[in-house]
């Protein structure tokens, strides 16, 4: 593994930190409560420089306070010399258990050379405390800053892109949604005119404390501005946590035609596609699905649907077909809907964080790539 982002090198710091409390935080929030277990290893927000950024090396600056008790009592019983000796001992050994964690060739973090600097101080925060501070610079690799990531809009055909990160217009007081704007380039909107059948869009706290639309379950909706710009295959992804028997995150329909994807009847999460003449390809997950937050993918290849499930602990792939179906049957007839099926039936109760759309069947390749990025982002697996 590589380091990836600071959340990485400080969860490694704080497992390695055995001896008492640690707080990523700073000096003048220490033991604001009173309830601290001390030794305390306080990690303030490092600073950061990118000296070489198309290596993708970040250099950290990180001051790491180390606090322990010397009240007056003490005093008279151990030196303060002595109690800074033992507590820099324990930041020696932390420093030493992280920089052995970092010792596998696979993992990029290293520490730079003549960078550790440490300071003792007396009677500081809110305790009588000793404290000892610990200033070093740690090289780890984040992102390479080099184009090679793949997006959605990398790969062709990409229809449909809602992300609840971007382009959506809400009122912020309520954070009703009132309209969300397609990134595929292809105008593929979609909106809710009445108040009281708008989505929330959260801008944090989702999955992986992503940003999120907040469906609830009762009449939350949204309506595509155009039809759905899709012919005999494609490809849907969504990710999102569904807490509901039959929530719909995406439907289409035209006569006795349509798509769905959703949960129904038992918390599975099913994909149906369904032609003029009635002929049904579906297919559905053997778990109960409801409060995992999840990565689902319907491909459509010819007479044949796959769906992919992952969350943090599962992971399938179901398949079914039909002779008999019409594969002339295009899907650009109708406008298609988020987060219901329409008046009065099955609305999603839960978060959707992010729906692709390709008007083609993937190849296995592509599909990999793009579950790759949307698992970078929202960390499911």
């Amino acid at each position: 593994m590589a380091i990836t982002r600071l959340t990485d090198i400080i969860t490694v710091f704080d497992s390695k930190w055995t001896y008492g409390d640690v707080k990523f935080g700073y000096d003048g929030e220490v033991n604001q409560d009173h309830d601290t277990q001390y030794p305390l290893m306080l990690v303030n927000p490092p600073e950061s420089v990118m000296p070489v950024v198309y290596d993708g090396r970040e250099e950290y600056s990180f001051e790491i306070n180390f606090y322990n008790l010397y009240s007056q009592a003490a005093q008279s019983v151990v030196t303060l010399q002595k109690r800074w000796d033992n507590l820099q001992d324990l930041s020696n050994e932390w420093l030493d258990m992280v920089l052995k964690n970092y010792q596998d060739v696979t993992v990029e973090a290293y520490l730079n050379d003549e960078s550790i600097e440490i300071e003792r101080i007396k009677d500081t925060q809110n305790d009588k405390l000793v404290q000892i501070k610990l200033v070093f610079t740690m090289s780890a690799f984040t992102k390479c800053f080099r184009p090679v990531s793949n997006y959605p809009s990398d790969f062709a055909d990409l229809v449909v892109w809602l992300r609840a990160d971007s382009g959506v217009t809400f009122d912020i007081p309520t954070k009703r949604v009132s309209a969300w704007a397609d990134k595929s380039g292809q105008g593929s909107d979609v909106e809710m005119i009445f108040t009281a059948n708008q989505p929330l869009r959260y801008g944090y706290g989702g999955i992986n404390d992503k940003a999120y639309i907040e469906f609830d379950g009762t009449n939350d909706g949204l309506l595509s501005s155009n039809n759905l710009p899709i012919k005999n295959d494609f490809t849907i992804f969504e990710v999102s946590e569904i807490q509901n028997d039959n929530g719909s995150v995406f439907y289409y329909q035209n006569g006795n035609s349509s798509i769905s994807f959703g949960t129904i009847l038992g918390g599975q999460l099913q994909v149906e596609v369904i032609d003029e003449g009635s002929k049904v390809i579906a297919t559905k997950t053997d778990i109960n699905i409801k409060g995992k937050p999840h990565i689902g993918v319907l491909k459509k290849n010819n007479k044949r649907i796959d769906l992919d499930y992952y969350d943090s602990s599962n992971s399938s792939t179901t398949t079914n077909n039909n002779s008999g179906f019409d594969n002339t049957q295009d899907f650009d007839k109708s406008t298609f809907k988020v987060g219901t099926e329409g008046a009065a039936s099955n609305f999603l109760s839960g978060e959707l964080n992010e729906l692709i759309i390709f008007n083609r069947s993937l190849s296995d390749a592509e599909i990999a790539d793009i579950k790759g990025y949307l698992n970078l982002k929202y960390k499911i697996y």
